[in-house]
C-alpha cells in the first residue's frame, strides 16, 4: 500500500484506493483518501 501524510489527522496513514496521477510539470503522485477521516491523501514523488 501507498501511504501519505493526512493533514486533518496529523498523521501518515495507509491510502484507501490510491490512484497513480501526474503533476502539471509531469511528476508522479499518488491521491487518495484517509481511512479514518476521509480527507483527500497526497503523495508526490512516491514509490
Amino acid at each position: 500500500m501507498v501511504e501519505g501524510r493526512c493533514m486533518k489527522c496529523k498523521k501518515q496513514v495507509e491510502m484507501k484506493d490510491p490512484k497513480e496521477t501526474a503533476t502539471s510539470r509531469g511528476v508522479k503522485m499518488f491521491k487518495g483518501k484517509c481511512p479514518e477521516c476521509g480527507t483527500t491523501v497526497c503523495r508526490i514523488g512516491g514509490k
